[in-house]
C-alpha cells in the first residue's frame, strides 16, 4: 500500500471535530482510495466496529436513488440510529443533483412568490448531515462538478477541506525505493499519479495521455458548456511547453495565433487558465517584489499539479530536466505548506559604456511557511562557471538574512560555500531540507 501519512494525519487530527471533512482535488490522485482503505484501516485499528464505518458509493447504479438529496439524507439518517457514533463516507458525493425544495411547490409547480433560486443541493446535504451529532461524516468528489473551486468556496468556514495532491517525491520514493537519483529522473519522467506508480514506464505513458484526453478535457468541456476543445487542447500545449516561463494573457493569445494561425482573445484565454486552475491541473505562482515586499505584475508562472501530466502533453518528446525540476520544486513547497511567489527585484548598474541602466533580477522561488523565508534557485548543474554565476549573481544583489538556496540536479549533500549560501542536490532538498 503506497502510505499517505500526511492526508491520514489530517483526517485523524479532524475526525469528530463537528465538520464534513471534504477531500477535494485533481481527479485520480488517490481520494477514495485515502479515504476506503487508508483511513477505515486506521478506524478499524482503534477498535471502531465495521458495522458503524457506512460507505456508500454513488457512482454505482444500485446507489443511483440516493443521487436525490432527499432520499440521500433519509438513507445515511435511517442507518445511523442510536447514540452510538458513525462515520460516514460518502463518494462521488457530486452525483447528487439539486432539486427545488419541496415546500416551495404545490408538487407540480414552484410556487409564484417562491425563490427558485433554494435549491437543495448535495452542499445542503453534507452540510446537514454533519450537523447530526453521531455522524462524523466524510466526503470525496471528482468529475467537473466536484473539481471546481466554486464548490470548494460554499464550504468555506463550514467544513474541513482536505486538498489531496498526486505522490510526492517523498511519498514515490517511499513506495519504489532504491537508488534516490533513479527515482526522482523516473519521478521527473511520469509524475506521481498513484495509477501509474503501479504501472510499467510504456503503460504510464499511455495512462497519462489517456487521462487528459478521456477525463480532465472531457470534464472541463463539459462544465464549461464548451462547444470545441480545439483551442484548450492547443492552450496547455502552449503552457506546457512553457512550464517555469514568465506569461500573461496576452503572451499567450499571440504564441497561440503564430501556432495556429488564428486569433484568440485574452479574455478567452484567461478563461481557458481559469478553467484548468478550477480542475486543480494547474497552479499559479505570482511575481512578488522582494524588496518592495509586494506582488506586482500581470505576469505569472503556471506548473501542472503532476510533471508526468505536463510531459504527456508533450508526448514525452525532450523534455526540459529544469522545467521539470522546477515544476517539481513548486509543487513540493506546496505540498509542505509554503506559499510560494516568483522573486523579483530591479537594481539600477552601469553598462559597459558607464551609463545607468535599470536590470531587472528574477529567483525561482520566493517561499514562505511561518517564520521561515527561502530564496531558491534551481538548476541542472552548475559544474559550469558562468551557469553557476548566473544563478547565484541575484543573491549578491539582496543584501537581507533570507536564506539562500542553490538546489542541483545532482547527488549533493548540503553545504555552505564561500558566500554562505546553502547549496544542496535535488533528492536531499526534496527529503529534508524544506520539511
Amino acid at each position: 500500500m503506497i502510505k499517505r501519512d500526511k492526508y491520514l494525519n489530517q483526517l485523524i487530527n479532524a475526525k469528530n471535530n463537528g465538520f464534513p471533512k471534504v477531500i477535494t482535488g485533481v481527479r485520480r490522485c488517490g481520494k477514495s482510495f485515502l479515504l476506503k482503505e487508508i483511513y477505515r484501516e486506521y478506524l478499524l485499528s482503534e477498535d471502531v466496529p465495521e458495522s458503524r464505518i457506512i460507505v456508500l458509493e454513488l457512482d454505482d447504479d444500485k446507489n443511483s436513488k440516493y443521487r436525490d438529496p432527499l432520499e440521500l439524507g433519509a438513507y445515511i439518517r435511517g442507518k445511523c440510529k442510536g447514540k452510538d457514533n458513525y462515520y460516514v463516507f460518502i463518494d462521488e458525493i457530486q452525483k447528487v443533483y439539486s432539486i427545488i425544495n419541496p415546500n416551495l411547490t404545490d408538487g407540480k409547480h414552484v410556487l409564484a412568490n417562491a425563490d427558485d433560486t433554494e435549491v437543495i443541493s448535495f452542499v445542503e446535504v453534507v452540510l446537514g448531515l454533519s450537523r447530526e451529532k453521531n455522524i462524523d461524516l466524510y466526503v470525496t468528489g471528482s468529475n467537473s462538478k466536484m473539481l471546481s473551486s466554486d464548490i470548494v468556496t460554499e464550504f468555506r468556514d463550514k467544513a474541513t477541506n482536505i486538498k489531496l495532491s498526486p505522490l510526492s517525491f517523498e511519498e514515490y520514493y517511499g513506495y519504489v525505493g532504491g537508488s534516490a537519483t533513479e527515482a526522482i529522473y523516473s519521478y521527473m519522467q511520469f509524475g506521481g499519479m498513484p495509477l501509474a506508480v503501479l504501472k510499467s514506464d510504456e503503460e504510464r505513458k499511455e495512462y497519462l495521455k489517456n487521462l487528459f484526453t478521456t477525463t480532465y478535457f472531457a470534464d472541463i468541456v463539459e462544465r464549461n458548456q464548451l462547444k470545441k476543445g480545439e483551442a484548450l487542447d492547443e492552450l496547455c500545449n502552449i503552457i506546457s511547453s512553457s512550464t517555469g516561463s514568465l506569461l500573461n494573457s496576452e503572451k499567450i493569445a499571440n504564441t497561440f495565433a503564430s501556432v495556429r494561425h488564428e486569433n484568440i482573445d485574452k479574455q478567452t484565454v484567461e478563461n481557458y487558465i481559469g478553467y484548468f486552475k478550477d480542475a486543480f491541473l494547474l497552479r499559479e505562482a505570482k511575481r512578488y517584489d522582494l524588496k518592495g515586499r509586494k506582488e506586482i505584475g500581470a505576469l505569472r508562472k503556471y506548473y501542472f499539479i503532476d510533471t508526468g501530466l505536463r510531459n504527456a502533453r508533450l508526448n514525452f518528446a525532450f523534455p526540459d530536466e529544469g522545467q521539470m525540476l522546477e515544476n517539481i520544486v513548486y509543487n513540493e513547497l506546496c505540498y509542505n505548506g509554503y506559499s510560494v511567489n516568483v522573486g523579483a527585484f530591479d537594481t539600477v548598474e552601469k553598462d559597459k559604456n558607464g551609463k545607468s541602466v535599470r536590470k531587472n533580477n528574477e529567483v525561482d522561488f520566493y517561499a514562505t511557511k511561518g517564520l521561515r523565508s527561502l530564496y531558491i534557485q534551481v538548476t541542472v548543474d552548475i559544474s559550469n562557471a558562468d551557469t553557476r554565476e548566473r544563478e547565484i549573481r541575484p543573491y549578491f544583489k539582496l543584501n537581507d538574512q533570507v536564506q539562500k538556496v542553490l538546489v542541483v540536479n545532482r547527488p549533493i549533500s548540503e553545504a555552505l560555500d564561500e558566500n554562505g549560501f546553502l547549496i544542496i542536490g535535488i533528492t536531499e532538498f526534496l527529503l529534508r531540507t524544506i520539511k
